[in-house]
């Protein structure tokens, strides 16, 4: 049975900071896209957001139920709306620009096909990452009207107000973190050793040349690549990779020295991951946990009324609009 467990919460792991591209979020879209001011968080470095005297709420690869995912239309949106911090995947093109995007291909967000490891920044940089956008999925099926946002990238449909054609583009993580130097910066290396690994070393050079080390969060589901990052940026803030975390929430092991923030879902099919009991004995073990839903049914007000029922300390959350709202209203 213990067996069984770990192998669940394993293929759980492996496929982090995946979410249903399902939900509906047509109102919620509405919203966010109305937003065009500009926002100054309450904090702006990593110890002043564990400091806040209430749950953070992070944008989930820019809120990527309201908006086209990892875009920086989706972090300025979410910035102007109060999000605590800005959640993104990184991974390096082929002449070795580390660039925000999750998948390893461009399939499912843009109008091209192929792997990002084999395109130039600058091929990257020219597609339309808002392509398969609809607010209600990310998907490829709907009408045409249904994809809100595409062509703008490309020119053929006007920029929203307050944004330009480049905000629907990949973009590279130096972009965004220039773009929002007050906001903390929640960050997932994409990939495994030893292909991650130089990754791992482009992110720890860039925290080191833009000063990121206050201000930064590192995960990486593979323990080596967290580990790689720990070493060539030190004083910077790491998640525990997934055998850690595995070790944590299967059977008790404390995390490595100053690994204290733990990023897991709620569940993974039946296997309850976040529980009350859970999130006290992480407390009382000096630990913080984020979660990040893994399921539409989280994405909503009363999901994420439930994991802050649970006494969790963070919602990384694909919908930061609805969650800002749920937990200013526990103020």
């Amino acid at each position: 049975m213990a067996k069984t467990v770990l192998v669940a919460m394993v293929a759980l792991l492996v496929g982090a900071c995946s979410t249903d591209d399902t939900s509906s979020a047509t109102d919620r879209a509405d919203r966010s896209s109305s937003t065009t001011s500009t926002s100054t968080p309450d904090a702006s470095t990593v110890a002043e957001v564990l400091a806040l005297d209430r749950p953070v709420v992070l944008a989930h690869a820019g809120g990527d139920d309201i908006h086209p995912h990892d875009t920086p239309f989706g972090f300025d949106r979410s910035a102007a709306a109060g999000v605590d911090v800005l959640d993104m995947d990184v991974q390096l093109s082929s002449d070795g620009v580390l660039v925000v995007q999750h998948d390893d291909t461009v399939d499912r967000t843009t109008e091209a096909e192929g792997k990002v490891a084999d395109m130039t920044y600058e091929q990257l940089n020219a597609l339309d990452a808002a392509y398969w956008f609809t607010e209600g999925c990310t998907c490829t099926d709907r009408p045409e009207a249904e994809y809100v946002y595409r062509g703008v990238r490309t020119g053929d449909r006007p920029a929203p107000e307050g944004s330009s054609p480049d905000d629907f583009a990949i973009t590279s993580f130096e972009t965004i973190a220039t773009d929002h130097p007050d906001f903390v910066l929640n960050v997932e290396i994409k990939g495994t050793a030893p292909d991650a690994l130089p990754a791992a070393a482009e992110l720890a050079r860039l925290v080191d040349e833009l000063d990121l080390t206050d201000r930064i969060v590192v995960t990486s589901f593979d323990d080596a690549v967290a580990e790689a990052f720990a070493a060539a940026a030190p004083g910077a803030t790491i998640t525990p990779g997934l055998g850690a975390t595995s070790a944590y929430i299967l059977g008790g092991t404390l995390p490595p020295a100053g690994r204290t923030i733990l990023q897991v879902p709620p569940e993974y099919e039946g296997l309850e991951v976040v529980t009350a009991d859970r999130v006290a004995t992480a407390h009382r073990d000096g630990l913080v946990l984020w979660v990040w839903p893994n399921d539409a049914e989280w994405e909503n007000a009363d999901g994420y009324a439930k994991l802050l029922d649970m006494g969790v300390d963070g919602l990384n959350a694909a919908d930061p609009v609805t969650a800002l709202e749920v937990v200013r209203a526990r103020r």
